[in-house]
This record gives structure tokens, C-alpha cells and sequence, in this order.
């Protein structure tokens, strides 16, 4: 995971497989880090997760959860086809506000 800054909004790039058995709590703890810090306005990277289990999805949650109970926004950037897959069939890919172009997602924090 990379973290960098385009103006007042935090781009976090994930890349191989959000899963049980290869990181504990990477976005959550992420995620909670930025908030603590101050940062409001997060795009997730999803360009290059190859593969997220039901443990992934549930960190993007507890990610979610812990910045909109702080007043923030997070927000997904070219999710992966197994990604979208996965966020679909746990009925969650409406939830978040997926964007597929990251000029355009950092722009949507705007309005």
C-alpha cells in the first residue's frame, strides 16, 4: 500500500489481495490513521487488487464506517472486475461511490 496526496484528498493504492491471510487490518488500520491525522477525503486504489475475500470486503467497511462516523468520505477508484464482482454480490457496490477515472474520482470530492 502507497499513500500519497493530490490537494486535500488521500489516494491510498492497494495492490495484490486484500485477504485474511495476507494483511491484518490494512484498510481498517489505514484508513483510522488518516482519520486520526486529520484527513477527511479518501480514494482507494483498486487498480491492481487482484483478488479481495469476504475479510477484504469486510476491511472496506470498517473503513467506510470509521470515516463516515468522523465526518468523512471514502470512496473506491477502478475496482477490479473480482472486486466489483465481490462488492456485488454482497450487495455492497451501492454503497460506495465507485469511480473508474481518479482525475474525475478527486474532482467528485468537490461536490
Amino acid at each position: 500500500m502507497d499513500t500519497r496526496q493530490s490537494g486535500d484528498v488521500t489516494v491510498l493504492d492497494f495492490s495484490g489481495a486484500i485477504t485474511l491471510s495476507v494483511a491484518s487490518h490494512t484498510v481498517r488500520d489505514a484508513v483510522r490513521e488518516l482519520v486520526a491525522a486529520g484527513n477527511r477525503k479518501i480514494l482507494l486504489n483498486m487498480r491492481h487488487v487482484a483478488y479481495i475475500d469476504s475479510y477484504g470486503i469486510g476491511e472496506l467497511v470498517a473503513g467506510y464506517s470509521s470515516l463516515r462516523n468522523a465526518g468523512g468520505t471514502l470512496k473506491l477508484l477502478s475496482p477490479t472486475k473480482h472486486v466489483k464482482d465481490m462488492l456485488t454480490i454482497t450487495n455492497l457496490y451501492n454503497i460506495f461511490d465507485v469511480q473508474e477515472d481518479e482525475e474525475a474520482g478527486i474532482l467528485s470530492f468537490a461536490t
